[in-house]
């Protein structure tokens, strides 16, 4: 047997953070995104666990969350997780665009499918809860406002399918430090992220991309003015709006239409930078 599924990448829209919580986690309010940069996971049967990756340097071990997500919903069903996992990335990596935790939602879906489980979509974002704040809403995208520590989700109606173009520095930056910086800045302008949820439940796209925002753009672009320099360029040449994607450092600009992205990724070229044009997509059944 052999099954296919899509890990769709992430964006956030509007991302507020309103303070420490007990557990140490920090309390979030953010609309996330699904996006059509994706990458996708092959499944096939095999003697054991086993999780490759068409990137090199991409270790399929262990310590991968798609081999940790196949372990999980292993132990879920009582079964052991005979199975090959081939992820060809597309997603760019440690980018602030889900790609690990899409993949670990995937494997959700894939063996939910693949073993004939029929778990809903609230179980399987209950599982993908375990493995990080991430992997819930990876389950079945869309757009959704994500409350607690990112796992507490509110669907939202699906927006038009928005063209976008994304380009990521060659940077990698730690979630972690992000929010330790936050905790230490002083007069932060918060996103409306109600009035943002209201925008997209009347279909006011104007409304919503009036009101983008994230609280950890000036923590990261203070630390790497070359952010600033993506969004600015990215305005300069057609985005509707353009900021930077959860902690970092990817940078997403709104364009009217694909050729526009392509025009404005051609002119952002560097030695280093990717970039990638892509559109918003719906919700999926799971």
């Amino acid at each position: 047997m052999k099954l296919i599924e899509t890990g769709y990448a992430k964006i956030n829209l509007g991302l507020d953070v309103s303070g420490l919580r007990p557990d140490k986690y920090h309390e979030v309010s953010m609309v996330m995104q699904a996006i059509s940069l994706a990458d996708t996971l092959t499944f096939t049967g095999s003697p054991e666990l086993i999780v490759t990756t068409d990137l090199p340097g991409l270790d399929g071990g262990p310590d991968n969350l798609a081999y940790k997500a196949a372990l999980l919903m292993g132990e879920y069903a009582h079964r052991d997780p005979k199975v090959h996992i081939h992820i060809e990335k597309k997603v760019f990596m440690a980018a602030g665009l889900a790609g690990g935790s899409t993949d670990a939602a995937a494997v959700l879906r894939g063996l939910n499918r693949f073993w004939e489980l029929n778990l809903p979509a609230d179980k399987l974002e209950r599982l993908g809860a375990k493995l990080g704040s991430d992997v819930p809403f990876c389950v079945a995208g869309g757009t959704a406002l994500a409350a607690g520590r990112g796992e507490i989700l509110t669907p939202l109606p699906d927006l038009p399918p928005l063209c976008l173009v994304l380009a990521k520095p060659p940077m990698e930056i730690s979630t972690p430090w992000a929010y330790r910086e936050f905790d230490k800045q002083k007069n932060v302008i918060h996103p409306d992220i109600e009035g943002m949820v209201q925008a997209v439940r009347v279909g006011d796209v104007q409304g919503v991309l009036r009101r983008c925002g994230n609280v950890l753009e000036p923590v990261t672009a203070g630390a790497h003015p070359e952010i600033r320099e993506i969004r600015q360029q990215m305005l300069e040449n057609g985005a509707e709006m353009a900021m930077m994607s959860g902690s970092g450092p990817t940078v997403f600009g709104i364009v009217k239409d694909k050729e526009t992205g392509e025009k404005v990724a051609e002119m952002l070229h560097s030695p280093g930078l990717e970039t990638a044009v892509a559109e918003l997509v719906g919700r999926k059944s799971v």
